[in-house]
């Protein structure tokens, strides 16, 4: 009799590991998951790789464009919320007005320290994420914090400053080894997927980064420090400020940059 109870308590033990392993709960999104299609890791290391050879252009405009719009339709497909059904985009309109959506990206810093008078350093004209050859537009806005001697450290609080998630979502990618001498624009970047506004945030010339892909960080996390990193930025004649650009993933899998600046002066704040 023993031997049948330990053999059954052998079963029932598999079985609960089994149904723990494959329970994949990161944030307040459920995942639905298909045994062929890839994981949501997997997914980050696609878009990694391809944004990767984008930069690099090791990789023709139009398959970026394809194996961009196929990455970002299987995320869209992955995701489901939990709390009501799948986002339109009233529901995401919504969502970006309500002032509660979004956290200011710079910690101790406001919506005055945003490049211009009105927004205006944003350019969306021009923009094409798959051609680098392609120059002139300036999709993003600048945020700059008060460091005159370009040390990467507030000149008020004497401590790096912390950039932080302006809404939950997926962190797609990173870039930590930019160093001072390279070509590429970004520097240290990270993309972050927010599956129920369906878009991508990028934050670019951080110093250090804190997180990796396939993480989920919430609204207000930290995702890096201040940096300097990337071809311009690093140039002394450019202030010391973070990149941030949105990317509204379209029906098609394409992206089509937003101007964040009405977001920005309702976002709540971080001390």
């Amino acid at each position: 009799m023993s031997t049948y109870v330990t053999s059954f308590m052998r079963i029932v033990g598999v079985v609960v590991a089994v149904l723990v392993g494959g329970i994949n709960v990161a944030s307040s999104q459920v995942v639905i998951r298909n045994s062929e299609e890839p994981t949501l890791y997997a997914y980050c290391q696609q878009f990694q790789t391809l944004y990767t050879r984008i930069r690099e252009q090791t990789i023709t405009p139009d398959s970026a464009r394809r194996q961009f719009s196929t990455i970002m339709l299987g995320l869209q497909a992955r995701f489901q919320s939990q709390a009501s059904p799948p986002n339109d985009s009233l529901q995401r309109d919504s969502l970006r007005r309500t002032g509660q959506y979004f956290v200011f990206p710079i910690r101790g810093y406001t919506p005055r320290s945003i490049g211009g008078s009105h927004g205006e350093g944003y350019r969306g004209r021009g923009f094409d994420l798959f051609d680098h050859t392609v120059q002139g537009s300036h999709p993003a806005q600048d945020i700059f914090i008060s460091d005159r001697n370009q040390d990467y450290i507030d000149d008020r609080s004497g401590q790096p400053v912390d950039i932080l998630a302006m809404s939950s979502g997926l962190v797609l990618g990173i870039e930590t080894g930019w160093l001072p001498g390279s070509e590429y624009r970004g520097g240290n970047w990270i993309w972050v997927y927010d599956p129920r506004l369906n878009g991508l945030f990028y934050y670019a010339h951080n110093s250090s980064v804190s997180v990796s892909p396939g993480q989920w960080v919430q609204a207000g996390e930290k995702l890096a420090e201040m940096g300097r990193t990337g071809y311009n930025a690093y140039k002394t004649r450019s202030p010391t400020h973070l990149h941030l650009m949105y990317l509204q993933i379209k029906p098609n899998g394409l992206p089509e940059p937003v101007n964040t600046y009405p977001w920005l002066l309702s976002a709540r704040l971080s001390k």
